[in-house]
Formats: C-alpha cells, structure tokens, sequence
C-alpha cells in the first residue's frame, strides 16, 4: 500500500479486540517511532509501554478514552534533552518531537493492521503522579492500540476535510 492510501484508511479505533499485539509486531511500531527526526537529533521522546493489567488500570483511572486497547502508549519528553531556541526563551521542541515520533508510530501500526487513536484527554500532572515518571518528564499523550474490534468502524468525521484553500496559504 503507498502512503497516501494508508494515511486515507488509517482511522482512529475507539474499540479494540482484546488479543494482544505480537511482539515482533510492536517492536516495529516502537522501532518506527525511534526512526523518528528529532530538533537536532536528542531525541527527548520517552514511550511507555503499558499493558500490565495492573498498569492498563491505572490508564483507565487517568481517562475514559483507552476504548479497551490490550496496550496503552504513553508519550512523554524528557525537558533536559529537548532542544531549547536560543533565540526566544520558553520554545522548545519536545511536543513536537514526540508528535512526531507518535505519528510514525501511528503509522507503522496502520501499516501492521493494528490499530490506534490519539488521545489528549487525560491530566499530565496526575498522569505523571500515578504512573510515576521521573521529574523532568512530560506526558504528552495517550496512544491506545491493538487489533480494531470486529465492530470497530471509523468516526462520521473521518473523511470530513476541508478544502486546501482553507488550510493552506502562500505568503
């Protein structure tokens, strides 16, 4: 499949079969997202790997969007390794280096037949508290995967796009 018919099928799975993904499976999704470009090359991401039951309960306490995914990923950056402008205080490129390496992820696991969804709704502080991450890390986001429930379909707004027009503008 070429990358335009797969970033068309991708969608976000909010339910999840409950088999668990193959190892070699998720080793080339984690591998995809270490691929990754990072603000010169540091690499702050730091992915979690949660799938103990014990740990996937935690997840569920921190949000109601897991959808019942055998795998939760948690994205995080490390703020002593991402990039700091030095020419604006206070921009720095650690979201958008874990964005990317998510994305990637997201992809790679599309490629695989394992589905995913990107999720924001969650508190980083408590995030953070509960599964016990280290003080210069910051979560960024949530990423449920696994195989797509036999019923699992893609939202109404899925295909909804605006026009380029809208989106795009030459200056």
């Amino acid at each position: 499949m070429n990358f335009t018919d797969l970033a068309k099928e991708r969608y976000s799975v909010r339910k999840f079969d409950p088999r668990p993904i193959e190892e070699e499976k998720l080793r080339a999704i984690l591998e995809a997202g270490n691929l990754a470009p990072t603000a010169k090359n540091l690499q702050p991401q730091r992915i979690y790997v949660v799938r103990s039951e014990e740990n996937l309960e935690k997840i569920r306490s921190l949000t109601t969007s897991h959808y019942g995914a055998p795998v939760v990923l948690l994205f995080a950056y490390d703020t002593a390794e991402e990039w700091q402008n030095p020419l604006e205080a206070g921009v720095h490129s650690g979201p958008q280096d874990v964005s990317i390496a998510a994305t990637h992820i997201m992809l790679k696991a599309a490629e695989l037949g394992i589905g995913s969804v990107w999720v924001n709704r969650f508190a980083p502080t408590e995030t953070k508290r509960v599964m016990g991450l280290p003080e210069n890390e910051v979560p960024l986001l949530l990423m449920p995967i696994g195989y797509a429930a036999p019923d699992a379909a893609p939202s109404e707004r899925h295909t909804v796009r605006k026009p380029l027009s809208e989106t795009v503008k030459e200056i």
